[in-house]
């Protein structure tokens, strides 16, 4: 468990903040892990994390991205799947992390690997679109 992380029992006891802070350190932490559906469960919270920690600043989600990166090459659907939608949400947040999201989409199609090549054309589709450009429009606006 890394240094300063709170345990579970802490995590439950304690506020929103450290329940946060618990859910981005084990979406790290799981997303690196080998096993398919403990992966693809870090993968997952990374992109819930994404949709509803409203209040996170951006920084927080850029250190998913090498993460995301390292699971591009593994070929089980769940994990998969799984890191296209994590790195299509983060892309979704502000301009900037859309920004870094396509960067990183465009990074993993030069990896000579089928699954690395369906993620970045999942990603790049969706984020590229009109509706995405729309919203972050709308939400740079209000």
């Amino acid at each position: 468990m890394p240094t300063g992380s709170p345990t579970a029992n802490q995590a439950r006891s304690n506020g929103p903040a450290v329940r946060i802070t618990f859910a981005f350190d084990k979406a790290v932490e799981w997303s690196a892990r080998p096993e398919e559906f403990v992966r693809r469960a870090g993968l997952a919270m990374t992109a819930c994390l994404a949709v509803h920690g409203k209040d996170e600043p951006d920084e927080r989600f850029e250190r998913f991205l090498p993460s995301i990166v390292a699971a591009a090459t593994d070929g089980r659907n769940p994990v998969r799947k799984a890191a296209s939608w994590a790195l299509r949400q983060i892309g979704k947040r502000s301009r900037e992390l859309h920004r870094r999201a396509i960067e990183t989409a465009e990074r993993i199609g030069t990896i000579d690997d089928r699954s690395a090549r369906w993620i970045a054309r999942d990603v790049l589709h969706e984020l590229r679109s009109d509706a995405v450009s729309e919203r972050l429009a709308q939400t740079e606006g209000t």
